[in-house]
């Protein structure tokens, strides 16, 4: 994956180009639905610069994101237990590098601080990854564990397996204090961008950091997605 550059269009443009009869496979199967977040169907599709790339986004109308100031930072969810593969410990340090990620992401912004209670103009921000496959029917989530499945990318990438390893992350912005959904975002990496990064746990962590950082920047885009 060479960039992570997120282009925002209308949908119905990118409607269009899913429905070119030379669009990706990927390009045209629906949005995975894994639980994480509230409501699927507010979600709107965005137009992606990397083919392997897809997003989906909500942002609520009517709300000023200035009167926001503060953030709660929730622990990353990620969808993984330990494996001969993968050990506890390679679980913790995707975990709490991933958070640092957030951590950092947040603070760089300058505008917005953490803190760990709710209040007025606090919001809180909850991010989930997992993994997925996309077989000849559609993209099902939870069929895989991430790092898990970074790992034995290898074997997709050798044709051993026919299906398409695939990467989820997905995060919700609500409102610490009335829970009031503020925005969400789901993106999903998938073919070869996902199996030239995968192959180690590390590997995997470095991958998931660029995603989870543009997870962010979806959910939390204060354009309004209309709905």
């Amino acid at each position: 994956m060479n960039k992570m550059k997120v282009l925002l269009a209308s949908f119905a443009t990118a409607m269009t180009l899913a429905a070119c009869s030379n669009a990706p496979k990927l390009a045209t199967q629906p949005m995975p639905r894994s639980g994480f977040l509230p409501d699927y169907n507010l979600l709107v599709p965005m137009a992606s610069a990397d083919k392997d790339t897809r997003i989906w986004r909500y942002r609520i109308s009517g709300v000023n994101p200035g009167s926001y100031t503060a953030v709660i930072l929730d622990p990353i969810y990620l969808n993984q237990n330990a494996t001969k593969s993968v050990s506890l410990d390679d679980i913790n340090k995707a975990k709490a590098a991933l958070q640092a990620s957030m951590v950092e992401a947040v603070n760089s912004r300058g505008t917005i601080k953490i803190v760990n209670k709710p209040g007025p103009g606090v919001a809180r921000i909850s991010v989930g990854i997992t993994g997925a496959e996309s077989s000849a029917d559609s993209l099902q989530p939870w069929n895989f564990t991430p790092i898990g499945l970074a790992m034995n990318a290898a074997a997709y990438a050798g044709g051993v397996n026919s299906k398409t390893p695939a990467l989820l992350v997905e995060s919700k912005i609500t409102d610490s204090q009335s829970k009031q959904l503020l925005g969400e975002g789901l993106i999903t990496i998938q073919g070869e961008s996902f199996r030239t990064n995968a192959g180690s746990a590390d590997s995997f962590v470095a991958m998931a950091k660029k995603v989870v950082r543009s997870a962010l920047e979806t959910s939390a885009n204060p354009v309004p997605t209309g709905q």
